[in-house]
């Protein structure tokens, strides 16, 4: 019988973590309702055959696609209704996935959702990737219920109602397979980091939701790939930034929005300079010169509508008015709230 899910763990050379989390996401998950399956990137260190050896599928990748070509490629293989991307270092809670099908199937407007992101190493805490639900302010930055810049707060039940939000969490991200498809997958310019947020933005304005499911919650290890301050994440993290704002803003706002954008960089460009922090330095040029070489071949995606326009200024509310818990913004749009 066909399942409804298939939740796809894409791994390249990670077989220690796949030894760590994999039986935990075995023992959580629904396996009437989902089949676990392993996309494999290429790997040379026995993951596929540890893989094997648990009983599972997989999926056999002969080179390294990376994690929006290695996503892409495996969901062209998925034959499930609902198709969960879940990284390699994630331990799901008992009933995880139920929670997440059981919410898409009453919501049938909604495209996409992520449960709730606890920290492995202290799961009292949200994690910083996703936590309770992404947002974009009005200049494009990221910031989460749960996690404002570098602020994570604890889990006190806060944040426990659904909601609708602007992006999921590429880290255990549900996803309805077909409108997946239908809207492009993941973009591979990206390389690494804010792809998802910009496969959420594709939704949304195709006029889809996306959702945060708190009754769903798993454990994440986070800063397997690049960890902070690393010049090579400031870059992808500036430069797809901009990738983001070109692709989804409506052609009569982008310009403002990425002059604003270039202000700001700048200003974080000198603050690097000025305490001694070269390698971000460059890194942030190197950004603002490649997405120049990048923005004329990025796919616009004809959008009319803004939809960060009301949103906070988060700078301005974090450094200037203190704002460091989502709960304390008082600018973001109620109507984001479910009844």
């Amino acid at each position: 019988m066909m399942k409804q899910i298939n939740i796809i763990i894409l791994n390249w050379n990670g077989l220690n973590l796949l030894k760590e989390f994999l039986p935990r996401v075995l023992d959580t998950t629904d396996l009437e309702l989902s089949e676990v399956i392993v996309a494999d990137n290429g790997s040379t260190d026995g993951s596929l055959d540890y893989a094997r050896w648990l009983g599972l599928r997989t999926i056999e990748f002969p080179e390294n696609h990376g994690f929006a070509g290695g996503y892409n490629l495996a969901l062209e293989q998925s034959d499930a209704p609902y198709t969960i991307l879940l990284n390699s270092d994630v331990a799901p809670v008992a009933g995880w996935d139920r929670a997440l099908f059981d919410y898409m199937e009453a919501h049938p407007r909604c495209a996409a959702c992520q449960p709730k992101i606890l920290s492995w190493h202290d799961p009292s805490k949200f994690e910083y990737a996703g936590a309770c639900g992404g947002f974009i302010d009005r200049n494009g930055f990221p910031y989460c219920r749960g996690r404002i810049f570098s602020t994570v707060e604890t889990d006190n039940g806060q944040y426990d109602s659904p909601i609708n939000c602007d992006w999921a969490t590429g880290a255990a991200l549900m996803v309805r397979t077909d409108l997946y498809r239908s809207a492009g997958g993941l973009d591979t310019s990206f390389f690494a980091h804010m792809e998802e947020i910009d496969l959420c933005w594709r939704l949304r304005l195709a006029g889809h939701d996306i959702a945060a499911v708190p009754s769903a919650a798993v454990m994440h290890l986070g800063g397997g790939s690049l960890p902070v301050g690393n010049p090579k994440k400031t870059y992808l993290n500036f430069r797809n930034n901009l990738l983001l704002l070109h692709k989804n803003l409506p052609a009569a706002d982008r310009s403002r929005a990425l002059t604003r954008r270039r202000l700001l960089d700048t200003i974080a460009w000198a603050k690097s300079v000025a305490t001694f922090h070269f390698a971000d330095a460059r890194a942030i040029l190197k950004a603002h010169r490649d997405y120049r070489l990048m923005a004329p071949e990025a796919v616009l995606s004809g959008a009319d509508t803004n939809l960060i326009k009301n949103r906070p200024d988060i700078l301005v509310s974090y450094y200037l008015r203190r704002l460091k818990r989502f709960s304390m913004l008082c600018n973001i749009k109620r109507a984001n709230h479910h009844d």
